[in-house]
């Protein structure tokens, strides 16, 4: 008699399970088969399946119940992962807190080089809201819309413009020929990595570009020469370069006009980072004071003189003037000292045109650019826009290059 087998009494049927092997699959199955009752009083199990089918051996147990073992550990493999996601969350949750403290406080430690990454933090939220979705975990989904939400109204003016210049401006621009005599100009900032930027490449830019207003941070004396043998006083003839002192950031300033100079200052106001060297010139009938700015970056050790240096910038406010500051200001829009300095009386260009970001730093490296520290400050009677960031090699920046529109 077969150990599975039992005799039973006349008329009982049960089904009986049978462990069966697929050999092509390399898997046991559980069959069952009835148990026909006869004289003998034998289960006959000749050919013969239960009306269950097969079953996976490792599905079932002696309590005649079915599992999921696969399922379980799917199941499994995704707990894991999302509380990974919520690990991230909070991450991003404590940098975005960071970005909301007042500017003494989030200036301390390396919160300030934190911050400067908060843009790319919407994306790490799209991210993980879409496992959310996909795995049905509602709160995680509910916290990750929160945050792109923040991040939406934080950078609404990088997606929606506040103010657009004219087409008139774009095509007087777009000329070859420069007019002096129009309230248009193309603008250009950029930092020459302590001198060593391609000084052919800034001068064909500026020429491709038709810049009228060109402000450079980080020269040395050799650069200045390099820079007037390629024939910068060609294109541009009026400058003025930034009084040189102990502790310059980098180099020197210096500022170049197509247009006559007046009002010609080499060092604008104290301050404790480069000398801003500072000129105005007539646009249409607005005259424009520009300037080229450079504050110390906010490494460990030097918050302190960073956050002080935007102040002072920010004091140029007090003064009646329409001021159009260019620069490398080693801040984001993020930063609540960068937002302190511009107040209610500077703008942010490229936070205004509603044109996307404009990354300038890092350039020239294997990493693209991240964060966009250089920009185009103003205050009203000017309109900027047409922003673009162009590659000059040999400088850890990108330039910035934009069109001013001056008021009528």
């Amino acid at each position: 008699m077969s150990r599975n087998a039992r005799s039973t009494q006349d008329g009982d049927t049960r089904q009986i399970p049978i462990i069966q092997t697929n050999p092509e699959a390399g898997e046991q199955y559980v069959s069952y088969a009835p148990t026909n009752q006869g004289s003998s009083g034998y289960a006959d199990f000749a050919g013969q399946r239960g009306s269950y089918g097969n079953r996976r051996a490792d599905e079932y147990d002696s309590g005649s119940r079915s599992v999921r073992p696969r399922k379980n550990r799917r199941r499994a493999r995704h707990g894991f992962l999302s509380l990974c996601l919520w690990v991230i969350s909070a991450f991003i949750m404590g940098i975005m807190s960071i970005r909301m403290l007042p500017a003494d406080l989030a200036n301390t430690g390396f919160m300030p080089l934190i911050v400067s990454f908060v843009p790319w933090l919407a994306i790490a939220s799209l991210i993980i809201l879409l496992f959310a979705l996909l795995w049905r975990r509602r709160l995680l989904a509910l916290v990750s819309v929160v945050c792109i939400l923040f991040q939406i109204v934080w950078h609404i003016g990088y997606l929606k413009p506040t103010t657009t210049i004219s087409q008139a401006a774009k095509t007087a621009v777009a000329s070859a020929t420069i007019n002096t005599t129009d309230r248009y100009a193309r603008i250009m900032t950029f930092n020459t990595h302590a001198g060593t930027a391609n000084v052919n490449e800034i001068v064909q830019t500026v020429k491709d570009q038709h810049v009228e207003v060109l402000a450079l941070q980080e020269m040395t004396q050799g650069f200045i020469q390099r820079l007037e043998a390629a024939g910068i006083s060609s294109v541009l003839p009026y400058s003025v370069i930034a009084s040189t002192k102990h502790g310059d950031n980098g180099g020197v300033n210096g500022l170049w006009t197509a247009e006559a100079q007046s009002d010609v200052n080499s060092n604008l106001i104290p301050t404790e980072a480069s000398s801003i060297p500072a000129a105005s010139i007539t646009l249409g009938t607005t005259i424009v004071r520009f300037g080229s700015v450079h504050p110390n970056s906010p490494t460990r050790g030097q918050q302190s003189v960073w956050s002080a240096g935007l102040g002072t910038i920010s004091s140029l406010k007090n003064y009646d003037h329409t001021y159009v500051l260019m620069g490398d200001f080693n801040s984001t829009w993020d930063h609540p000292s960068f937002r302190s300095l511009l107040g209610s009386t500077f703008v942010d260009s490229s936070e205004q045109a509603g044109e996307g970001f404009h990354m300038t730093y890092p350039a020239n490296s294997k990493i693209p650019p991240l964060i966009e520290i250089d920009h185009i400050v103003h205050t009203s009677g000017v309109k900027v826009g047409d922003i673009e960031t162009v590659q000059i090699s040999k400088s850890d920046h990108r330039a910035l290059v934009a069109t001013l529109e001056a008021s009528s």
